[in-house]
């Protein structure tokens, strides 16, 4: 627990909390305080949780926190087993929960923060199956489950790239390589253009190579071309082969097959499924329902004490001895009549035993097959929809390996002189730039020599002198007393080259005596270094042993336990199975009508007859519905019918005194016209 909130509060003081906790205030915080504090956490997790706790009920509170501690893929320490003892602790902000949820995640904040960001856009939400009924909420809910996986690859996308090693600065580096190459490569064909000009039929030439470089350009595509149809050749060839090889099988298992085999086969199967429905599940179903019963009971009944459990297993043997007895008696009394029977039925009951076995047996493997069938052709769409092809049989896929394997050993050869090729690249690559660091290094120690001597620029000087006495015979003195002064300063630099080595024999001595000392205390270190390493493994395959012995006794321990409380369990429910036994017999058996009419047999006997003369009355219902169904429909057409009729003479109606109106208003202009 120390280490743990050691933990805790290093973490909390550092960014972005800065809490200034000490061991000592960090452990007198007070409940609200602690929730307040997972609560941030939480928030810098999640940002929609960055809240006051204060602004919210308890529940509330409780009930945010545990559904994004349900998301994050929380699981409570095995010393808080009960999630409602788990919810308790966290409403009431206890230490022993509030802690190990902190420890958790500040050991992964930022694993937890992009846990925290997927679920956002990858909880689903459900849709109740009746509203998907609908079209537009189906196919709604099917462009919310494509986006999804849209934005699942994209994330597994970026994912890649920034994990691909490419880094800003890398990018950048090579874009500027590029467009300084691109430069050189502009400026090269400005150069071969100006020599080209000067040649006769320089655009004809020019047209010739762009018409050759276009047709390599087709003849490359043209092989590529017939490379990808030598490809589909070959897949096609190999699906028309496995399709043949499917042909001839199935050729094979209708000629093997007869009509009295296929109808055995269909016997055996009817067989098999009647006794599957009417013995071994009804069975399996009334067990079921004892159990449920008992169990029902079981839950029902207040809890017993140990003196309780003591009771009940005195009467348990004191009842066992008792039917023990009596069967001893009954044995005793009808042994010379029953023997016969009794030897048949033990030899019924053991072939009953068997034939469920089988049947068991016959079914669990039905299941198996039917789930490797399944996985089969799971496996079979995902090889075609991966490879474009069905999966190889045989002797086809022992020609694939082989293929496989000749081209595996030739890329693994590639891959060895591809390996040389880049190291002799990279050496000489650094020899390269230790070279060019060399001459750079000369270039500065020559320049720095002619500032100091006052001949700066000495071989952009001599590179102009010589292009000078080139085109001008004339300078030809100066150029001689240069070179002369040259000669001289060469001398010079020479001597003081000499002296320079002469002062540095004893530095380079002392430097020898100090190389071969460190090549000795090398070489020491070393061993040490070994004799730590073969320690340090001992003592870790050690501790590793003793983890795994410890880990090996914990899970045994867990394991007795677990086995002793299902024992325990399994007792208790055996008794209160028996009491209950005891009791229905009772009441089963009792002289008194009304005891027997507690009895279930008397109940269920009850409820079966009111069941069945509420299917009569429901029946009779539906007889008479259905005798008055035609004429009901027929009368609901004639008022649909008379309906239509009335509306249409009221459309007529309507019209008609339209009509009226218009003739009188006409007949009213008539009039007084003729009055004009």
């Amino acid at each position: 627990m120390s280490d743990q909130i050691k933990f805790i509060v290093e973490k909390l003081n550092q960014e972005p909390f800065k809490k200034n906790y000490n061991l000592i205030t960090f452990d007198s915080l007070e409940s609200m305080q602690l929730l307040q504090l997972l609560s941030d956490v939480l928030g810098e997790i999640d940002p929609k949780h960055a809240v006051d706790i204060r602004e919210e009920t308890p529940e509330q509170t409780a009930k945010r926190m545990l559904s994004l501690l349900g998301i994050l893929k929380y699981k409570p320490p095995g010393s808080i087993s009960d999630l409602s003892a788990f919810r308790q602790g966290l409403v009431t902000g206890s230490k022993s929960v509030i802690h190990p949820v902190l420890h958790w995640l500040l050991q992964r904040t930022n694993e937890l923060k992009k846990r925290a960001y997927l679920a956002r856009f990858l909880v689903r939400l459900e849709v109740p199956a009746e509203f998907l009924q609908d079209d537009t909420v189906a196919e709604t809910n099917k462009q919310y489950e494509e986006l999804m996986e849209a934005f699942k690859n994209l994330h597994k996308e970026c994912e890649q790239l920034r994990t691909s090693g490419f880094s800003t600065a890398e990018i950048r580096r090579d874009i500027s390589a590029m467009e300084e190459e691109k430069d050189q490569l502009i400026k090269r064909v400005e150069r071969l253009k100006k020599r080209v000009e000067t040649v006769q039929n320089h655009q004809r030439m020019l047209e010739i190579a762009r018409q050759l470089r276009l047709e390599k350009e087709r003849e490359e595509s043209l092989a590529q071309q017939k490379q990808e149809q030598k490809n589909q050749l070959f897949h096609a060839e190999q699906r028309l082969q496995r399709v043949q090889l499917q042909l001839k099988e199935m050729h094979h298992a209708v000629v093997d097959s007869k009509p009295e085999s296929l109808m055995k086969k269909l016997e055996e199967e009817i067989k098999f499924n009647s006794y599957l429905v009417t013995e071994k599940l009804p069975r399996e179903l009334e067990s079921k329902k004892k159990s449920l019963y008992f169990l029902q009971k079981v839950v029902v009944e207040p809890a017993m004490s140990q003196s309780d459990l003591n009771v009940l297993e005195i009467k348990i043997n004191e009842v066992n001895a008792q039917i023990n007895q009596l069967i001893e008696k009954r044995m005793m009394k009808y042994e010379p009549i029953d023997s016969k029977f009794s030897m048949y039925r033990q030899q019924a009951s053991i072939i009953a035993r068997k034939k469920e076995a089988k049947a068991e047996e016959l079914q669990a493997a039905k299941e198996e097959m039917s789930n490797t069938e399944r996985q089969m052709l799971q496996k079979t769409n995902q090889a075609r929809e991966l490879e474009g092809s069905e999966v190889l049989k045989g002797d086809e896929f022992k020609h694939y390996v082989n293929k496989l394997r000749s081209k595996n050993t030739y890329y693994k050869k590639k891959r060895l002189e591809i390996a040389e090729i880049t190291a002799e690249y990279g050496i000489l690559q650094r020899t390269e730039e230790l070279l060019k660091q060399r001459h750079e290094a000369i270039q500065q120690q020559l320049q720095a020599i002619e500032d100091k001597k006052g001949i700066s620029g000495y071989s952009y000087t001599q590179e102009e002198l010589e292009r000078v006495s080139a085109v001008k015979s004339e300078m030809d003195e100066m150029k001689g007393r240069t070179l002369d002064n040259m000669s001289e300063m060469v001398k010079k630099l020479n001597t003081m080259v000499a002296d320079k080595k002469s002062n540095l024999a004893p530095v380079i001595k002392e430097l020898r005596q100090l190389r071969q000392k460190c090549q000795e205390l090398t070489q020491e270190c070393d061993e040490k270094k070994v004799q730590y390493d073969s320690c340090a493994a001992g003592l870790e395959s050690n501790r590793s042993t003793l983890e795994q012995e410890v880990k090996g006794l914990l899970e045994e321990c867990i394991q007795e336990e677990s086995n002793y409380r299902y024992i325990n369990c399994m007792k208790r429910n055996i008794e209160v199975q028996l009491q209950r036994a005891k009791e229905e017999m009772k009441t089963y058996v009792s002289p008194d009508p009304q005891e027997r009419r507690k009895a279930i047999r008397e109940q269920y006997t009850r409820m079966i007859l009111e069941q069945e003369n509420l299917g009569k009355k429901l029946r009779e219902k539906q007889k008479v519905v259905r005798e008055s169904h035609g004429p009901n429909m027929k009368q609901v057409k004639m008022w649909q019918d008379f309906e239509q009729l009335m509306e249409c003479k009221s459309e007529c109606f309507l019209k008609q005194q339209n009509q009226t109106a218009i003739g009188q208003v006409i007949q009213e202009g008539g009039k007084d016209r003729l009055v004009l």
